[in-house]
């Protein structure tokens, strides 16, 4: 998912964003022969292969500090990206160069008319190899069997929950999505499940051992079964943008677009008188998530977002009436933001939530103007 606009971006991260996001069929041939040309840079570091519905970013980028934190020449790629193409390929917690990324797979890619996914996946893997990183944290795409990742022989894999989503592509229980995600098993890797209630699945699959943990357990316990011995008991913070970010002592960022993501986000919130600036895509279960942010807030600015799946601002407003005291509609998300900060004023709490498409939106628009 690009940025509409990335003011950080060079030529080379414009030809990424003007690549198809979405292949007409799914597979991983052409990744694999992609990779094959790049004299296989997946095979130069060991790896833990993060899957699952909400939280995969955030343990995988824990799973990075962790391991540098260790002495590990550590590495990690996410999806999707908040301020630009640059916050997907890290080492050590720094952005990679993503100009030179994309130019040691450029030509290749080009040739066999690789996507996005498959592109930014294989300029991760390449920079990688060439930095020298020890261990990688990888997360999945979409789902598992066919995402682009799907390429590397993980020995540890971390699937941190199971929602509904994707339901065209992954299957429509949450059983067939856990066997979508857990397809990247390789036979005797160990597995490091947030929900224990897939252990039968998980062992089906090829799993050589499973742990189970909540979430502020299972990347630590994925790095211990890395490195093969106990680490160190100091937390270690992860900032990713975008994911419960602070952008101030009173606004708080987070891409929660599901209801599982929802719920999650509203669990961890401190029960002060909320505004919210929304925006949910159409395909998602909108009146699941409005009714589960309602107890948190007496104000909604609904606001639509670059992308197409969004609902119109008026749509959601529409939605929402009724759950909460004053409902406001700003088509653009910039003035619905401003809108928000407005009525949050002066001792309020704002939260902008319901999709990183609009997290995405914003950031670029205040990175633009150099806020």
């Amino acid at each position: 998912m690009p940025s509409p606009v990335d003011p950080r971006g060079g030529p080379n991260a414009a030809w990424l964003s003007s690549l198809n996001p979405w292949p007409e069929r799914f597979g991983l041939e052409r990744m694999k022969e992609l990779l094959a040309e790049l004299d296989c840079p997946e095979r130069a570091f060991r790896s833990v292969h993060v899957v699952g519905t909400n939280g995969k970013t955030t343990t995988t980028k824990r799973i990075e500090a962790l391991l540098s934190g260790e002495g590990v020449l550590s590495g990690a790629t996410v999806s999707p990206h908040v301020r630009g193409w640059a916050e997907r390929i890290s080492v050590n917690g720094v952005e990679a160069d993503l100009e030179l990324a994309l130019a040691r797979v450029r030509p290749s890619a080009e040739r066999l008319q690789a996507t996005q996914f498959e592109v930014i996946t294989a300029a991760a893997f390449a920079e990688f190899a060439a930095a020298g990183v020890e261990v990688a944290a990888v997360e999945a795409g979409l789902g598992g069997r066919y995402d682009a990742t799907n390429v590397i022989a993980s020995e540890v894999v971390v699937l941190t929950n199971v929602s509904l989503e994707h339901t065209q592509w992954l299957g429509s229980t949450r059983g067939q999505i856990a066997l979508e995600k857990l397809a990247v098993i390789v036979p005797g890797a160990k597995v490091v499940l947030g929900e224990g209630e897939w252990e039968t699945l998980a062992r089906a699959a090829g799993a050589g051992s499973i742990s189970i943990g909540d979430s502020d357990e299972i990347a630590r316990t994925a790095v211990e079964l890395v490195l093969g011995r106990a680490i160190g008991n100091e937390k270690v913070a992860a900032i990713v943008p975008g994911r419960f970010e602070w952008r101030n002592e009173r606004e708080l960022w987070d891409g929660a677009h599901n209801p599982a993501g929802v719920a999650w986000l509203v669990r961890r919130l401190p029960r002060n008188d909320w505004t919210l600036v929304c925006s949910i895509l159409g395909e998602k279960d909108v009146d699941s998530m409005l009714e589960t942010l309602a107890p948190l807030a007496s104000t909604l600015v609904a606001t639509s977002s670059s992308s197409p799946r969004a609902l119109p601002a008026a749509e959601l407003a529409a939605r929402a009436e009724g759950l909460f005291e004053r409902v406001v509609a700003v088509d653009d998300p910039a003035q619905a933001l401003a809108r928000g900060r407005e009525l949050a004023a002066p001792d309020g709490y704002l939260l902008v939530t319901g999709s990183l498409y609009l997290l995405a939106d914003l950031a670029s628009i205040e990175e633009a103007v150099g806020e």
